[in-house]
């Protein structure tokens, strides 16, 4: 028998869409399938791209400005979002076809909704392609709700509900978050903290806030550090950020800087408390078994991801300002659980639960 091809669209706008796309890829290949996975913001073309990933943090860095955009157009579908999706579907479409053309595949996963956008368009193009939307959010928005999806899957009931709101009679299953391998099987806290030279009876926290280190993250670094805790303070790509804080730590030992990592797994075992903003942070520290500190400083999206976490429980929230960090970290260190696995969660149970989601579409 050939081997079945999957196709993964994803988008570069942060890390979160990469990381959920590589998870399902793990997933794919355990069960036999090929997987190739294509970025829609390189596709879109030279600049425009780019452009598109500019824009958004200037949106979010602009107090109000990305909340109004999330809650005013792009969740009800309005005539602005529609408006900026039809130019991205303009450019992705035919670049799409010409490599589903090519190099047919039985299975689309998008996991980014300008991704949904184009694929849906072009889905009945291809009678026996699969067309799946995994949308990590707690509500999913206009744009991820496309016609020709086979299935789409989320991570809560009100994202389901979020769906059936543009497409009532959509299939929908509710499926644990997955998170790359690495975050199943994290070291022991005490082999963690030796190898990063942190003391095993002094308390830790990591602190991140997403790929671009959004939020006053150098500043909170400094005053963690300087309220006694160490600190592993993770830059992501932001090339500005991890220089500050590189400057900040030569003054303070117990502030360890990180730029872009995989050693992700590794830091939140040694950590007692993981403070991060709303992301697939979340969902890695839950399965390593650290409780939350959520930072309140991505707008649109973040806030409705934020309120789902804390719904959950483990977690708790401050705002992006270092004091009150400070503060909300010491009272959740003084009344922190026993650092353990989340619930037993494990690949195996994940592999059980998304091929189970697969099978409902005859896969």
């Amino acid at each position: 028998m050939s081997t079945r091809r999957a196709l993964l669209v994803s988008g570069s706008i942060g890390m979160g869409h990469d990381s959920l796309a590589r998870a399902c890829a793990v997933s794919l290949r355990h069960f036999g399938w090929s997987t190739h996975t294509l970025d829609a913001m390189r596709l879109l073309g030279p600049g425009a791209g780019q452009a598109g990933g500019t824009v958004f943090r200037l949106m979010i860095a602009v107090p109000g400005l990305f909340d109004a955009l999330h809650f005013a157009a792009l969740r009800t579908g309005a005539a602005p979002a529609r408006a900026v999706d039809a130019a991205a579907r303009r450019r992705l479409v035919p670049r799409l076809r010409a490599l589903l053309d090519t190099q047919p595949a039985d299975l689309v996963v998008s996991v980014f909704a300008t991704a949904a956008s184009a694929v849906g368009a072009l889905a009945g193009r291809y009678p026996s392609l699969r067309h799946v939307v995994f949308c990590t959010d707690v509500t999913p928005h206009r744009i991820w709700v496309q016609p020709n999806v086979h299935l789409y899957l989320v991570t809560s009931g009100a994202a389901e509900r979020a769906v059936r709101r543009f497409q009532p009679d959509a299939n929908v299953v509710v499926i644990t978050p997955p998170v790359r391998p690495g975050f199943y099987e994290p070291p022991p806290q005490a082999h963690a903290r030796a190898a990063l030279g942190v003391p095993v009876d002094e308390r830790c926290v990591l602190l991140m806030s997403g790929a671009w280190g959004i939020g006053p993250i150098a500043e909170t670094a400094q005053a963690l550090a300087d309220s006694g805790l160490h600190v592993l303070a993770v830059a992501g790509t932001n090339a500005r950020l991890e220089r500050r804080l590189r400057a900040a730590a030569r003054s303070r030992p117990r502030l360890r800087p990180f730029g872009f990592s995989d050693q992700i797994p590794d830091l939140m075992a040694a950590a007692d408390l993981v403070i991060t903003s709303s992301g697939d942070t979340c969902a890695e520290a839950r399965a390593v078994g650290r409780p939350l500190l959520l930072l309140d400083v991505v707008p649109g999206h973040g806030r409705d991801n934020l309120q789902h976490e804390l719904e959950l429980g483990n977690a708790a929230v401050a705002s992006g300002r270092p004091a009150e960090v400070v503060a909300a970290a010491l009272h959740e260190l003084d009344h922190a659980k026993q650092p353990g696995a989340d619930l037993g969660r494990s690949l195996a149970a994940w592999n059980a639960e998304f091929a189970a989601a697969l099978a409902t579409i005859g896969l």
